[in-house]
């Protein structure tokens, strides 16, 4: 596999790119909606919510913690979720440029 060259696009690119990668399986969108419905949640809340073992729903929290679309604090042994607000507004603003983009274009498509 080749590099990805990441340094020949914007800082914006790579970040969108880091949020689409570590959203694009279903479990962590699953996880999302979840704790959309809820302030915070425990990861024990999530696990009893999804068709996983404990340690998948883990690596899945992980991997969102990473990119930072979700954020985590330590209450004794537990880890309490919640979604990053300030992530998913820049998330909003890249779809919404999307939208606003497709709007112009006059034909639509080739």
């Amino acid at each position: 596999m080749g590099i990805t060259k990441t340094e020949h696009f914007t800082a914006e690119q790579n970040e969108m790119a880091v949020l689409l990668k570590a959203m694009a399986h279903p479990a962590r969108i699953a996880i999302i909606d979840y704790l959309l419905t809820t302030d915070t949640c425990i990861c024990n809340d999530i696990v009893d919510e999804l068709p996983l073992a404990q340690a998948t729903v883990s690596q899945h929290l992980r991997e969102l913690k990473n990119a930072g679309i979700i954020q985590g604090t330590i209450d004794g042994k537990a880890i309490n979720y919640c979604i990053n607000k300030e992530t998913i507004k820049k998330f909003e603003t890249f779809i919404n440029h999307i939208f606003h983009k497709i709007d112009k274009l006059e034909k639509g498509c080739c």
